[in-house]
């Protein structure tokens, strides 16, 4: 893409670095802005569209459960074509669908649409973080990745404030929001990446891998969220759950045997890279489903207006834009270790608070566990990705990125299919529609005691993930980073972990 034109940019410059993080660090806030415009614009969607839970979750999670199964493939074609087209062709599709999103005259046609973005979407999230470790050496790595996240941060800040505001023009908006950030995305990325590893020509997709590995998430996203609503019995719920169990193991058989497999699992014989992996995976599923639950708590349970919840949601990413960088530069001076299990404690203390809340708990006490929340992630997520993208070989980096953000993004789906069983196992149906929809605003007529209740169970349930997250943090021995053909140990800071 536009691969033909002259780059303003040397990619030999030592300059050029800093703009491929200022590419992808476009890429990264158009994702964060549209993943927090959608939420806080959802009870307008159900309103206006009339639709249901059902619908909902997949408006929500029907992106991600594409973006998850992709990215591998995406990864490894860009290993094969390149890195830089790959990440601009994401540009495109996701701008093409989001025009396309904007213009659905009904919520299948909003969830057809939403399924081809999370094409782009892959492309995107499975080439940045290769694109960023290619360009920076890895003593400056923890640092790129950290002011990564903090752009991600303040996405996460003002999509939400920005989609209150978007939702009074209609939420429709939202989406048109996303085209003249895309646009730009489009030509930065066309004029100034350049291709710096050579790759292979020869494609070759897994397609057995692939379906296999979409059967198992689809699986058991379909029962946790629907399980509390149809019944946990429901003949296509415990289907779901075998589909799971059935397909996962069939999928890791294939993978090991394959020779050209969706998921390289010879890159988890390094320990770092698989505890380091497995620590976002965990990472994912406590935080998640907070802003999820959050979004209907404000405007339903409290009965606020899209903006005034967004600005209350402020406080979430406020500690994630804040120590990120930080984080990022502790983490190339001191490893990784320390940082990525303080980060994963904090963030549960984050959620033990939120397990105290009710309909009337004062804002200063939400806004200290939500702050605490984002703090934790802010310590935990640049560490952590540096000391898991330090260990890959440079060919291999496509497919690493994919791998990372394939487990990260099925802690996405995993976090709020059990957000949404969790809460509607715990109360009427019809009731949860008229809270989620913003139709029901406080307790005038029900109690929210059952909606309370589930919202401290999903929260337990990621002090649950957080805690062990931690725990297996602590298992991923001395960083470490690839250098020429091997992956040699270094000491930490002066000394081992």
């Amino acid at each position: 893409m536009l691969s033909h034109l002259r780059h303003p940019v040397d990619a030999t410059a030592p300059n050029y670095r800093w703009w491929v993080l200022v590419v992808t660090s476009i890429g990264a806030l158009m994702a964060s802005l549209t993943s927090g415009t959608l939420i806080i614009a959802l009870p307008d969607i159900l309103r206006d569209l009339h639709t249901d839970i059902f619908s909902l979750l997949w408006i929500v999670v029907g992106y991600t459960l594409v973006a998850t199964v992709l990215v591998l493939n995406a990864g490894r074609v860009a290993d094969m074509v390149g890195r830089a087209r790959s990440y601009t062709l994401g540009f495109v599709i996701f701008t093409a669908s989001s025009v396309l999103c904007a213009l659905a005259p009904d919520a299948t046609q909003l969830i057809a649409w939403r399924l081809v973005q999370g094409v782009g979407g892959a492309l995107l999230m499975a080439n940045a973080t290769a694109l960023v470790t290619d360009a920076f050496p890895r003593h400056e790595l923890g640092r790129a990745l950290g002011l990564n996240a903090m752009v991600l941060g303040a996405g996460s800040i003002m999509g939400p404030i920005l989609g209150g505001w978007l939702t009074g023009f209609g939420w429709r908006t939202v989406f048109w929001f996303n085209v003249p950030i895309g646009l730009v995305g489009v030509a930065a990325a066309g004029l100034i990446l350049v291709e710096q590893v050579s790759h292979d020509k020869k494609v070759e997709i897994d397609w057995v891998g692939s379906v296999l590995y979409f059967v198992g998430l689809m699986g058991v996203m379909i029962s946790l969220a629907f399980g509390g609503i149809y019944g946990w019995t429901t003949w296509w719920v415990i289907g779901g759950f075998l589909g799971f169990l059935v397909a996962t193991p069939v999928f890791l058989w294939v993978e090991w045997h394959h020779h050209a497999p969706l998921l390289d699992l010879s890159l988890f014989c390094d320990r770092l890279y698989a505890m380091g992996n497995l620590t976002g995976f965990l990472n994912a599923i406590a935080r998640n489903g907070v802003l999820f639950l959050l979004v209907f708590y404000f405007q339903g349970a409290r009965g606020e207006d899209p903006v005034t919840a967004g600005i209350m949601l402020a406080p979430l990413a406020i500690g994630l834009i804040v120590l990120s960088p930080i984080s990022g530069v502790l983490a190339d001076r001191y490893g990784s270790r320390a940082l990525a299990t303080l980060g994963m404690v904090i963030t549960a203390l984050g959620l033990v608070g939120l397990m105290t809340i009710d309909a009337t708990t004062p804002y200063w006490q939400l806004a200290l566990w939500q702050l605490i929340v984002g703090a934790g992630s802010g310590i935990f997520n640049s560490p952590n990705t540096s000391a898991v993208m330090g260990v890959v070989p440079p060919h291999k980096r496509g497919v690493g990125a994919g791998t990372r953000m394939m487990l990260m993004q099925s802690g996405f789906v995993v976090s709020i299919a059990l957000a949404i069983g969790l809460v509607s196992a715990s109360m009427d149906p019809k009731v949860l529609l008229a809270v989620f929809s913003g139709t029901q605003i406080g307790g005038n007529g029900i109690s929210l005691a059952p909606f309370i209740n589930a919202l401290h169970l999903a929260f337990l349930a990621g002090v649950v993930a957080s805690v062990l997250g931690a725990l297996v943090s602590l298992m991923r021995g001395e960083h470490r980073s690839y250098e020429s053909a091997d992956v040699r140990a270094a000491p930490e800071g002066g000394s081992a972990e």
